[in-house]
């Protein structure tokens, strides 16, 4: 039997089933009389704070969706998804990319119409890139940032252009850690700029004085202070996006950058509380997720994208690896500061891993193992170019999302033409677009 907050959620994808976030299954649902009366608590641990928000075993499962699927004529990929009080028009999320085109962190008409692009194709929810906290937190000197107000009037014009278009705006905030101060790849470099050498070039950070490959900078370990400064810096960077119009906010711990390099042994050697043990690794990410939850209103959903694993091989001694990333998800959901994982791989070491099997929806299966484990909604990412591979995913049950990069690169109208391959033709549209569905 649906748990209560399984129905709630699954309310939110189908409006065949009643709404049940405001009383028990008794009150509000007649086709769930056999429910018990403690139901909608019974899946919340006793010391977390009570929420109608609660992130324990959200979703439906994946014969729910199905079903909802047949009953609207709709596609999975185009049934809507709950976040909190946000609701997503389909499953369809543009994954966070790198531009590389700001300067001093102010986006400008090229973010505008890269997203709004996407936003106009048919997304449900378009996201924006890396968007540093700090300075010092920039991949490049071309990155984004929200740690002034310039910045903040800057996205505005953005996510009103992508809410126009009835898609939902968000923006991954993010701190690069021992893999700041690079050259934009758009300008041909890539590789580290090292003060002293390169003008633009600023010193790193991290959470051990271990660089990422031979060559680039050797971080400064940061302090305590450092790191309590980095917790408010996310948090600060989290007010800034809610004045700019974001209504969905992402933390970026994957990929090898500073929350990341917490999470990994590979990364961090610290022998303090914010290193050595799973507990004390955890410790600075779960603290910036804390944090930012508390800036957000109750009704704004907060994502995470991790990296489930650094897929290290047996010379590189202890990593991050798929069960330590299922507990790490655990003790997010017990503070209740997550509504979905956005579930990537890899970044801690700089060579191509040996054990890294690359192919079409490679990453899915960690989204797939994080959701049955956790019971956190989830989002699959890597490979995925197809509508019909989309669908497959959301159909059993791997995902509850399908975040799109390269596929969005290629086809800004990417979700468009899954609509029209998967046969739907009632998808939201730009009505100058119209005449593509026919």
């Amino acid at each position: 039997m649906l748990s209560t907050l399984a129905l709630t959620h699954l309310r939110a994808t189908s409006p065949l089933l009643p709404d049940l976030r405001h009383g028990t299954g008794q009150q509000r649902c007649q086709t769930s009389s056999s429910m018990p009366n403690n139901s909608i608590r019974s899946n919340i641990p006793a010391h977390t704070k009570p929420s109608r928000y609660q992130t324990q075993r959200l979703q439906p499962p994946a014969a729910a969706l199905r079903a909802a699927a047949a009953a609207s004529n709709r596609p999975a990929l185009f049934q809507p998804i709950q976040l909190r009080d946000v609701v997503v028009p389909n499953r369809i999320f543009l994954s966070p990319m790198c531009m590389y085109s700001a300067t001093d962190g102010l986006p400008n008409d090229w973010h505008l119409v890269h997203l709004g692009a996407r936003a106009a194709g048919g997304c449900g929810l378009v996201m924006a890139e890396a968007t540093a906290v700090t300075p010092e937190g920039r991949i490049s000197p071309g990155d984004t940032g929200l740690w002034n107000e310039d910045q903040v009037e800057a996205w505005k014009p953005i996510t009103a252009f992508i809410r126009s278009q009835g898609a939902v705006p968000a923006i991954q905030l993010a701190h690069a850690g021992r893999k700041a101060s690079t050259g934009e790849p758009t300008l041909g470099l890539g590789g580290p700029l090292i003060p002293g050498q390169d003008p633009r070039g600023w010193q790193v950070v991290g959470p051990s004085p271990i660089p990422f490959a031979p060559g680039w900078q050797t971080p400064r370990e940061m302090t305590l202070a450092d790191i309590q400064a980095t917790v408010e810096a996310f948090a600060a960077g989290a007010k800034r996006a809610l004045r700019a119009g974001f209504q969905v906010i992402e933390l970026h711990m994957a990929h090898g950058y500073l929350l990341h390099e917490f999470l990994s042994p590979l990364s961090n050697r610290r022998n303090d509380q914010y290193g050595g043990s799973l507990e004390n690794r955890m410790r600075l990410p779960l603290e910036v997720a804390a944090a930012v939850r508390k800036t957000m209103p109750d009704e704004l959903p907060l994502l995470v994208r991790i990296s489930a694993t650094d897929w290290a091989g047996p010379l590189d001694g202890p990593a991050w690896d798929l069960d330590q990333s299922v507990q790490f998800v655990r003790a997010l959901q017990t503070q209740g500061s997550v509504d979905l994982m956005d579930v990537s791989s890899g970044g801690t070491l700089a060579r191509a891993p040996a054990v890294m099997a690359i192919g079409p929806g490679y990453q899915v299966p960690f989204s797939a193992r994080i959701r049955r484990d956790t019971g956190v909604l989830t989002g699959a990412v890597g490979l995925i170019t197809e509508a019909t591979q989309a669908e497959q995913i959301l159909q059993e049950g791997k995902a509850d999302a399908i975040f799109l990069a390269r596929a969005m690169l290629r086809d800004p109208h990417w979700a468009l033409k899954a609509a029209f391959n998967l046969g739907y033709r009632s998808v939201r549209c730009p009505p100058q677009y119209e005449r593509a569905l026919k």
